[in-house]
């Protein structure tokens, strides 16, 4: 275990050797291993320097003016910081990495900002026999931490700066999910403060054995999103079937090498026909190759549709490299994906949303895997500007885009009144071991798509919201225009994507479906939510736009 790694895991000894009961985690502020009482984080003001940027996350457009920013430090720090919130009747919201595309935590009902930012422990807790992860830590360090140390990682996403909190609560997925499915689907336990009737904060332990009796809990946090349960202050994970007490064997292998692809197909090679059958294709080879025990299960591709005014659309693909004919069944989906289309793919000389440029790998090159990783997830200068406001708006796909989809989704991209590169529908890879869990399994109840979208625009100026928001919800109103412009689950789709929250898709002038938003983001799985949300927040303390109604 390198050094690093010690740290960690002697940062989490705390929380490891403290009494748990009935699979509760008994928290009367307990001591450090040093005598020391726990940490506790600063709580920010107005008067403080920091309170501007403590007060609103990645996305500009949504800014909170609360009485006070709490930093959290520790499991007792955040046990303290709900019940002070409480007993001062005092709204609240919970941040970890400040990436929520929507105003779930910055918003002007907002009182008191917890945030969790400082808790960034990545470590091996020989106790659970599992990896523990605190929601401040960003996945890089994720990555880099377990990686590192094991040689093993999580499915997770290419955003290197998303704090793992919100991420994991929501599902999580990312180019590994494939071949191993959501992030959930490795998540152990969970450790959250929570708040009875009676309005007392205490720290709860919930696992996935199938005897504890807080496990509804870690269900509710297997893709039931943040923010509506409680503080969640540590993750651990292991994956299912894991043996031995070895900490290399308890979570996946991350591949040792990938072979990597990076190519932009330039606007002024397109018009209308080849653009159509661009997209078809990629929806057609997500068609074929989704199941579970495809051969492709292992291969995943990120492709930015991007509006015209940027120049070209941009595709990113991986392998791992050690999977029998990986260079052909990457050189198979390439050929698909451009079968029948009149277009030459270039170099990816521009950065667009989640890819930086990637000039060299107009021809697959292998490269290990952590390098990969580093390569697309630290210098995605779209998606991650500190500075831009964005609009954001998904849908899980089970079926390939209709003509007439494709056919919008030109017009849209090449309207003659916009003229802002920053715009794309990012296509992503779904399907392989994702859907090989069953959809009650984990509150991540979209387990039959193939593919996962998101309609997304950036801009700096806060006088361009009404323009930049408007063609959002023209092309996807337009785009679900027969289901009442929302992806209603059914055989065509499988509804949105909790991560990407849209407070839209509970506004009827927005969702004519008569389809309440709560079974976009949870199908069926709503109601057993709604059981978790009594029993562990039962005076809805947290809450937000669109949290889990008890």
């Amino acid at each position: 275990m390198i050094e690093s790694n010690r740290r960690a895991f002697l940062a989490g000894t705390a929380a490891v050797g403290a009494t748990v009961l009935g699979g509760e985690l008994l928290t009367p502020a307990p001591a450090t291993a040093a005598g020391a009482t726990a940490p506790r984080g600063d709580v920010i003001t107005a008067r403080d320097p920091r309170y501007a940027d403590l007060t609103t996350g990645n996305n500009q457009r949504f800014v909170a003016r609360p009485d006070y920013v709490k930093m959290i430090r520790s499991t007792p720090d955040a046990v303290r910081a709900v019940q002070d919130a409480v007993d001062s009747g005092k709204r609240v919201s919970v941040r970890s990495g400040g990436h929520c595309f929507s105003d779930f935590v910055c918003n002007d009902q907002v009182e008191v900002i917890l945030d969790l930012s400082e808790l960034v422990a990545v470590g091996y807790d020989p106790a659970l026999r599992a990896f523990f992860v605190d929601p401040g830590a960003r996945l890089m360090n994720v990555y880099e931490s377990l990686y590192k140390g094991w040689g093993v990682t999580v499915p997770g996403g290419i955003c290197y700066s998303v704090g793992a909190g919100g991420h994991i609560a929501g599902g999580g997925y990312g180019l590994l999910s494939r071949a191993h499915g959501l992030v959930v689907d490795h998540l152990y336990a969970v450790e959250v403060v929570v708040v009875d009737r009676a309005g007392r904060a205490r720290a709860v332990r919930a696992t996935r054995e199938a005897d504890d009796p807080n496990r509804d809990l870690w269900w509710a946090h297997t893709g039931g999103g943040g923010g509506n349960f409680g503080v969640v202050t540590r993750y651990w994970f292991r994956s299912p079937g894991a043996k031995g007490s070895e900490p290399s064997a308890q979570l996946l292998a991350a591949p040792s090498e990938v072979l990597v692809s990076a190519v932009e197909f330039p606007w002024d090679q397109l018009d209308e026909s080849k653009f159509v059958r661009l997209v078809r294709n990629f929806g057609e080879w997500h068609a074929r190759n989704s199941a579970p025990d495809s051969p492709y299960a292992p291969l995943s591709s990120l492709f930015n549709v991007s509006h015209r005014a940027h120049g070209s659309l941009g595709m990113f693909t991986q392998i791992d490299a050690a999977v029998p004919r990986a260079a052909e069944l990457l050189d198979d989906y390439l050929r698909a994906i451009t079968a029948g289309v009149d277009v030459t793919p270039q170099p990816a000389v521009r950065p667009m949303g989640e890819l930086p440029a990637l000039p060299d790998f107009v021809k697959p090159r292998r490269l290990p895997w952590l390098q990969a990783t580093r390569l697309v997830g630290t210098n995605n200068p779209t998606i991650t500007n500190p500075t831009s406001r964005g609009v954001h708006k998904s849908a899980y796909m089970k079926q390939n885009f209709t003509d007439a989809q494709a056919r919008t989704l030109f017009r849209h991209m090449t309207r003659d009144d916009f003229h802002n590169p920053d715009t794309m529908l990012v296509l992503f890879s779904f399907g392989g071991k994702v859907n090989a869990v069953d959809t009650h399994a984990t509150a991540n109840a979209q387990r039959g798509s193939i593919f996962k979208m998101c309609f997304q625009t950036f801009w700096p100026d806060p006088a361009d919201d009404a323009f930049y928001v408007g063609w959002a919800r023209d092309i996807y109103q337009e785009f679900f225009a027969t289901t009442g412009g929302v992806p209603v689950p059914g055989d065509a789709y499988e509804g949105c994507y909790i991560n990407y929250p849209d407070n839209d898709v509970a506004d009827p002038a927005h969702n004519s479906s008569g389809v309440p938003w709560p079974l976009l983001y949870y199908r069926g799985n709503y109601p057993r939510l709604q059981r978790a949300k009594r029993r562990w927040d039962p005076r809805n303390i947290f809450r937000h736009a669109l949290s889990i109604q008890p």
